[in-house]
């Protein structure tokens, strides 16, 4: 009960737009404006002396005048309170090739990794951001803190070998970690709690995305935190609102060794919070679907659907925990060569429909998962208008369901165990469907 109210308490503030560092700053009206003093330790390349230090306008680092930049405190803790629309920090750097050598101007490597760490920023406005980074090489944000802003960390344009590590991205009013139509490959997110961001934990939209390694981090309750439908997701991978441009395209993603829940069952008795929201979801396009993604080693619950896949290819989904889903775990549409292997399902506590779902994707394989009680009557398992797929050595435990196929063709069902089954029919394949080859 007790959390329950807490989270309440934390939804119902951050939807009415509040800033709130006035909760915890008292008086900060009252406090002098640091903004000139601030710029001028940076533009030092002076380490920050210990204090609380309001800020009204972006503290801007052009990196082509200022060389290589630390930005780091020096005796005692640093917090930054954001008191106007903007990033707290813009650093903004000169590099417009590759990351290969060969693509760099020589004044390009004064630039080199611009390095952020050991501080907090706070947003007391609606349109405070934390972080932004433009045109950089090499840089390193690290042990930041960065809530009650809209966006926390932004990377926009051009950046090259990102790293973000020991990071709490807590409760902004937007994203977490916002990859807002960059041209970026190469860029490692490690060890960072990335929570309560109500637009979103890791959202990388349209640009030009390579290299992205997600791994060791805890992503939780990235949702509006309301019962209203949502599309929002833990880590979402969207490149659906550049249709018809090739060049926009996200692809060579790693997401391992992370938990990554919440809302839908935890925290709410008037209803599903955040209905529809996940905690993967890639979102492809057909002239360029999102490719080369593996999930590995990660524990993954309490959403609608826990991993939601559409237009996308060559996906690797292995040796992954579920459970909890609400209702469904996995549901993968207009895709290809998506491989489902070494899983478990399990809704743990809870009633869940629990469904596994493929529609129009073919030359997929789902094999050697463990499906503990699905409730769902109309399927645990649910081809429809796929083909060439091989379904094989998954143990269904409890289920009240089993294999569905409807239109599809040119698949293979067998060697799948079925225990403490309550369904009419293990394996059940509709008149529509063609060259099916079903095996216990």
């Amino acid at each position: 009960m007790r959390f329950t109210i807490l989270l309440f308490f934390i939804s119902v503030h951050c939807v009415l737009g509040e800033p709130l560092a006035r909760d915890q700053f008292k008086g900060i009206a009252d406090r002098p404006d640091r903004t000139a003093e601030l710029q001028e330790i940076i533009a030092g390349n002076q380490p920050v002396p210990g204090g609380i230090y309001r800020i009204t306008k972006t503290l801007e680092i052009p990196l082509a005048e200022r060389k290589a930049v630390i930005i780091q405190p020096g005796q005692g803790a640093v917090t930054i309170i954001m008191d106007g629309p903007g990033p707290a920090l813009l650093l903004t750097g000169s590099h417009e090739g590759s990351a290969d050598p060969k693509s760099f101007q020589p004044a390009t490597w004064n630039e080199r990794m611009p390095t952020i760490q050991g501080i907090e920023i706070v947003g007391n406005h609606s349109q405070a951001d934390g972080i932004e980074l433009r045109g950089c090489v090499q840089p390193v944000i690290s042990n930041v803190a960065v809530r009650w802003c809209r966006h926390g960390i932004r990377l926009a344009v051009r950046n090259r070998n990102v790293v973000i590590s020991d990071c709490h991205l807590y409760e902004n009013s937007g994203i977490g970690l916002f990859l807002d139509d960059v041209n970026l490959h190469q860029i490692n997110v490690s060890n960072s709690h990335i929570s309560y961001n109500r637009g979103g934990g890791i959202v990388v939209r349209d640009g030009n995305v390579r290299n992205l390694q997600i791994t060791g981090c805890d992503i939780e309750a990235n949702m509006p935190g309301t019962v209203k439908k949502t599309e929002t997701a833990n880590i979402y991978i969207d490149v659906s609102g550049s249709e018809f441009e090739k060049s926009k395209s996200i692809a060579e993603i790693a997401i391992t060794g992370c938990t990554i829940q919440h809302s839908a069952n935890y925290g709410s008795r008037v209803g599903t919070i955040a209905e529809g929201g996940a905690n993967i979801r890639l979102r492809g396009k057909e002239i360029w679907p999102i490719d080369s993604v593996t999930i590995s080693g990660n524990v993954m619950s309490d959403t609608t659907t826990s991993v939601d896949i559409d237009k996308a290819m060559d996906v690797t989904i292995s040796g992954n925990t579920f459970f909890a889903p609400k209702p469904s775990n996995l549901v993968v549409t207009n895709s290809q060569r998506i491989l489902v292997s070494g899983n478990t399902f399990n809704p743990r506590q809870f009633e869940r429909p629990g469904t596994i779902r493929f529609e129009n994707s073919k030359d997929c394989v789902l094999a050697n998962c463990i499906m503990n009680d699905f409730i769902v009557k109309d399927g645990a398992v649910i081809l429809r208008n796929c083909e060439g797929f091989q379904v094989r050595g998954n143990i269904l435990t409890g289920c009240r369901s089993g294999i569905v196929v409807e239109g599809s063709k040119d698949s293979k069902i067998h060697d799948n165990l079925f225990r403490r089954f309550e369904g009419e029919k293990t394996v059940a394949v509709d008149k529509g469907s063609k060259e099916i080859d079903v095996r216990q």
